[in-house]
C-alpha cells in the first residue's frame, strides 16, 4: 500500500525523518518495503512552477500551439507544446516548466526511461523548455495532457519545494487489514510514537428530503452481507476532482476519472471503506412497486451480467450480487455494472458502503479474476461500523466538490450486528508471555492509545473493551502481542536461561535431509515453502477432468482463515505447480523443490499420518539466456537427471515403471520404484492441469517422492571401486525390438548377461523407420567391456557379445540390426 507522508501528516503530529518512520513502523508489524522520494531528481533551477500569459497557434503546425510561460525571471519563455489541455487564448493556468538541462522522464517512451531536455527547433520554431506530463515527472503514468497546478501556485518556486512528496510502501500481513487506510496507518503511527490522533475535517451539507420512499434496501442473504447502508444525494455535478486530490489518488497509486468516483475512492484510501455510486435513475423497483430497490442476494445458477469493464461475468450461486427490479447491478465488493456507471449525465446518485463477509468476496473476486482495491479490503475484513462513517464522509466531500444535496438520513440495514466483545485481562499475562513486568495503569495506557477501553478490576484484571476495527483480536494473546508491539520488541528484556543446555543427538534422518537439500541446490534447484494447508479447488487442477476430490479423505480445519486455506495437504503437487506459475510470471525458467508433511486421515488414530515427501518442479529454459542463443526447455529428462543424481549421492537403486497417474501426460509419466514397492512418481505434467494452473511453458516436470522410504535406504556410507588399470573395449550394438519393449529393461538384460566384465552400457540412440516394419524401433547401447584383473582378448569379448545377444533374444525377441 502506498503512503504519501503529506497525507499522513493531517491526521498526526510526525517529527522524524521518513527513515526513522518507516523504522518505526517496520518494528511495530507495519512491513515498509521502499521509501520513493519524489521530486528529488527535479533539479531546484530547472523545473519550477510558471504561469501561462499566452498561448497562440503553431504557424507551422495545426496541433501546436506556443505558450508564453512566467517562471520569475526577467523575461517569459516560450515553449512549444501539443498538450490537448492547453489551447489558443488560455491565460493563467499555472503549469509546470522544465527547462533546457533538466532530466525528466521521456513521455512518449515505454516504461522509465530518462533524458535531458535540449535546446530545439518544432517545426521551425525554437523552443527552450518544457511544460510537463506527470509521466514525464514521474508522479504517475499519465501523459496525455500537461499538469495544471492550483491557482495558488507560487510562480517561480522550484517543484521539488512546492510539489515534492515522499511515499511509503508499506506491506501488510493478513491480520493488519485495520491498516489498510491513510487513517489506520496514522493510528498506529500515534501510538507508536506517543502522538493523537486527529479525524478529518468534514463540511455538514444542508439536507434535502427524506430518504423514505425514494431508496429501499432488502438483505436477502444475510449471512453474506451483514450491512448495507445508502444515502441519495441530488443534483450533483460531474466535473473533474480538485487538483489535490488528483495528486493523492495518483501517489496512492490509482487513477483519477471525475469527482464522484474519484471521492469514493479518495474515501476507502483515507478510512478504509469500499464505497459504490449507482446512477440512482438506473436504478430500477422491484416488480409491482415504484421505489427504486436495492435487493442483495446470491447470484441464479448461470446468471450473468456485463461488468464495468466491459466483460460478460459468469456467474455462481455462491457469489453475491447488488440487484435491482431488472437485475444484477453489481457484483458484491469486486466490482459494479456497466449500465449503472456514474456517466457524464448523471445528476442524482445512489451512494453504498456496505459490508460483505470476507470470505465470500475473496472467493468471488478470485474466481472472477477481478482483482480490486475494493475486494483487496473486503477480502480482509471490513469494520462494519464504518459504512455510516464513510457516507458522512463523502456526502461532506461530495458537496464541496460537486455541489450535491443529500436526502436526510439514510437507508440502514444491519442485520449481522454483534454485541461488543470485552475481554477480562489478567495483567500477569504480559509478564509470562513477554517476560515483561508491566503495571495494569501502563498497560491500560497502551491499549488505550489503540482506541481499547480499559476498566482496572480487582485481582490485577483489566475489563478490556476492543474497539470494531480490530476484527482480528479475541483472546487474551492478543492484547498481549498488541503490548509487545508498542513496547517495542527490541526493547523486551533478554535473560539467560536458568538450566544448563540439554544435550544434543544428532538425528540421521534431519542430516540426511541437509544433504538432500544441499545435493538439490547443487544440480541449480531452488527450495520453496509452502502452506501446509490448502483448497479442495486447487487440488482438483491435478485432474485433467477438474473433479473435487473427496473431502472425506481430507482433514479439515475446524475454524479456517479462509477458503483457501481449509484442509490439511495430502500432497505437495498443486502447491509446487501454483508457486512453479507464480516464479514463471517474471522469470523465463524455474526449477524447484520443497520438502515438507503431507497429512493422512487415520481411522485408528486421533493424530493424521504425517509422512515426509520432496516436491521437484521445473519448466522454462534449461539455460539461462546469453550470446550463446536460446536454450532448448527443460523435459521429463531433467527431471529425470535430478533423480539420477539423488540415487548416486545416496547409494539408492531405484527402478521407473510406467505410470497412468491422472496428472502426467500419458506415456510420458513413471512410478518411482524402490525393492518392489512404489514410491514416488514423475513425469511430464498433463496439459490439461498445465493450463489449470495457468502455467505457460512447453514442457512441465514434477515430481513426488516418499522421502521417509528413499532416505531409509539411503546407505551410510558410500563404497568405492578401485579404477581398474586394464585396459577397456567398446562397441556399439543396434537392437531391433517391439515398440512397447522398454529400453531400461532391454539394458537390465544386457547387463545381467554381462556380468562382472561389462563395466557399462549406455543408450544412446533410438531410431525409427519403415523398413523396420510397422511397431518396430531400434535402440543402440554401447557396450564397455573390462576385466579387473587381465586384458581382454577379443575371443572372450565375442563371447561375452554372443551370451548378450542370445539373452535379449529370449526375452525381449530382439534382433541384431544389420
Amino acid at each position: 500500500m502506498l503512503v504519501p507522508i503529506s497525507w499522513l501528516k493531517e491526521y498526526v503530529d510526525i517529527d522524524l525523518t521518513p527513515e526513522a518512520l518507516a523504522e518505526t513502523l517496520t518494528l511495530g508489524g507495519l512491513e515498509v518495503e521502499g521509501i520513493t522520494h519524489i521530486g528529488e531528481g527535479w533539479a531546484r533551477d530547472k523545473v519550477m512552477v510558471g504561469q501561462v500569459l499566452g498561448v497562440r497557434q503553431h504557424p507551422q503546425a495545426d496541433r501546436l500551439v506556443l505558450a508564453n510561460v512566467e517562471y520569475g525571471a526577467d523575461e517569459p519563455l516560450e515553449v512549444v507544446t501539443g498538450a490537448p489541455n492547453l489551447h489558443v487564448g488560455d491565460r493563467g493556468q499555472k503549469v509546470v516548466l522544465a527547462l533546457v538541462g533538466a532530466r525528466l522522464i521521456d513521455g512518449h517512451a515505454e516504461g522509465t526511461h530518462y533524458t535531458v531536455l535540449k535546446r530545439g527547433k518544432i517545426r521551425g520554431i525554437e523552443s527552450a523548455g518544457m511544460v510537463c506530463s506527470e509521466k514525464e515527472l514521474g508522479v504517475s503514468d499519465e501523459h496525455t495532457g500537461i499538469v495544471i497546478l492550483p491557482d495558488d501556485a507560487p510562480v517561480g518556486k522550484p517543484l521539488a519545494d512546492y510539489w515534492g512528496e515522499t511515499v511509503l510502501d508499506i506491506t501488510l500481513e493478513a491480520n493488519m487489514a485495520r491498516c489498510l487506510s491513510v487513517l489506520g496507518v496514522a493510528r498506529e503511527v500515534a501510538a507508536l510514537t506517543g502522538k493523537t490522533l486527529k479525524r478529518p475535517e468534514q463540511v455538514t451539507p444542508p439536507a434535502g428530503t427524506p430518504i423514505d420512499g425514494h431508496v429501499a434496501v432488502q438483505i436477502a442473504d444475510p449471512d453474506l452481507c451483514l450491512r448495507y447502508s445508502a444515502s441519495l444525494i441530488r443534483n450533483v455535478e460531474i466535473r473533474p476532482s480538485p487538483e489535490w486530490m488528483q495528486r493523492r489518488l495518483a501517489l496512492a497509486g490509482m487513477r483519477p476519472i471525475n469527482n464522484v468516483v474519484d471521492i469514493t475512492n479518495y474515501v476507502m484510501l483515507e478510512i478504509g471503506q469500499p464505497l459504490h455510486a449507482f446512477d440512482y435513475h438506473q436504478v430500477q423497483p422491484l416488480a409491482g412497486g415504484s421505489v427504486p430497490t436495492i435487493v442483495v442476494r446470491r447470484a441464479h445458477p448461470g446468471e450473468t451480467m456485463t461488468t464495468l469493464d466491459g466483460n460478460l461475468r459468469q456467474l455462481n450461486g455462491d457469489m453475491l450480487l447488488i440487484t435491482d427490479g431488472s437485475g444484477p447491478v453489481a457484483i458484491a465488493g469486486v466490482m459494479g455494472g456497466l449500465e449503472s456507471e456514474i456517466t457524464a449525465q448523471t445528476h442524482d446518485i445512489l451512494l453504498e458502503a456496505a459490508n460483505f463477509q470476507y470470505i465470500n468476496n475473496r472467493k468471488t473476486a478470485g474466481a472472477l479474476k477481478i482483482p480490486s482495491e475494493a475486494s483487496y479490503r473486503f477480502g480482509r475484513g471490513v469494520d462494519p461500523e464504518l459504512t455510516l462513517v464513510a457516507l458522512e464522509r463523502a456526502i461532506s466531500l461530495l458537496y464541496s466538490y460537486g455541489g450535491g444535496t443529500p436526502a436526510q438520513d439514510y437507508v440502514d440495514v444491519y442485520p449481522g450486528r454483534t454485541p461488543d466483545k470485552v475481554i477480562d485481562f489478567r495483567v500477569s499475562e504480559v509478564k509470562r508471555l513477554l517476560g515483561l513486568d508491566l503495571s495494569a495503569a501502563e498497560v491500560a495506557g497502551l491499549l488505550r492509545s489503540l482506541e481499547f477501553s480499559c476498566e482496572e478490576l480487582p485481582g490485577n484484571v483489566l475489563r478490556v473493551g476492543v474497539p470494531s476495527y480490530r476484527l482480528d483480536v479475541t483472546i487474551s494473546a492478543d492484547l498481549v502481542e498488541e503490548v509487545a508491539r508498542l513496547y517495542g520488541y527490541d526493547n523486551l528484556p533478554t535473560t539467560l536461561i536458568d538450566d544448563q543446555m540439554p544435550s544434543q543427538i544428532p538425528s540421521r534422518d534431519l542430516a540426511l535431509e541437509e544433504h538432500l537439500r544441499d545435493v538439490l541446490v547443487g544440480v541449480g534447484l531452488a527450495e520453496i515453502i509452502t502452506y501446509s494447508i490448502t483448497s479442495l479447488e486447487s487440488v482438483a487442477k491435478l485432474s485433467p477432468e477438474g473433479a473435487l476430490p473427496d473431502p472425506a479423505e481430507y482433514i479439515r480445519l475446524v475454524n479456517p482463515l479462509s477458503s483457501d486455506h481449509e484442509y490439511m495437504r495430502r500432497t505437495l503437487m498443486n502447491t509446487s505447480l501454483e508457486t512453479l506459475a507464480a516464479n514463471l510470471r517474471y522469470q523465463e525458467r524455474a526449477a524447484l523443490f520443497e520438502i515438507g508433511n503431507i497429512y493422512l486421515r487415520t481411522e485408528a488414530q486421533r493424530l493424521p499420518d504425517q509422512p515426509r515427501r520432496l516436491s521437484v518442479a521445473l519448466a522454462g529454459a534449461r539455460a539461462e539466456r546469453s550470446w550463446l542463443g536460446q536454450s532448448d526447455a527443460m523435459d521429463f529428462y531433467d527431471l529425470k537427471g535430478v533423480l539420477e543424481v539423488l540415487n548416486q549421492r545416496f547409494g539408492v537403486s531405484t527402478e521407473l515403471v510406467r505410470s497412468t497417474h491422472p496428472s502426467f501426460h500419458p506415456g510420458k509419466a513413471v512410478d518411482i520404484v524402490l525393492d518392489g514397492a512404489v514410491i514416488g512418481v514423475m513425469g511430464e505434467v498433463h496439459p490439461t492441469v498445465v493450463s489449470a494452473f495457468e502455467i505457460e511453458a512447453p514442457h512441465v516436470g514434477l515430481l513426488e517422492l516418499d522421502l521417509e522410504a528413499f532416505l531409509g535406504a539411503a546407505g551410510s556410507l558410500i563404497k568405492f571401486k578401485p579404477i581398474s588399470r586394464m585396459p577397456r573395449m567398446s562397441e556399439d550394438l543396434a537392437l531391433v525390438v517391439a515398440e512397447d519393449v522398454r529400453s531400461d529393461e532391454v539394458e537390465r538384460t544386457i547387463r545381467e548377461a554381462g556380468g562382472a566384465l561389462l563395466a557399462d552400457v549406455v543408450l544412446f540412440d533410438v531410431y525409427r523407420n519403415a523398413q523396420l516394419g510397422a511397431g518396430r524401433k531400434s535402440l543402440a547401447y554401447n557396450l564397455t567391456y573390462q576385466a579387473p584383473d587381465r586384458t581382454l582378448t577379443t575371443e572372450q569379448s565375442a563371447k561375452l557379445r554372443e551370451r548378450i545377444l542370445r539373452q535379449v533374444a529370449q526375452r525381449h525377441q530382439a534382433e541384431l540390426r544389420a
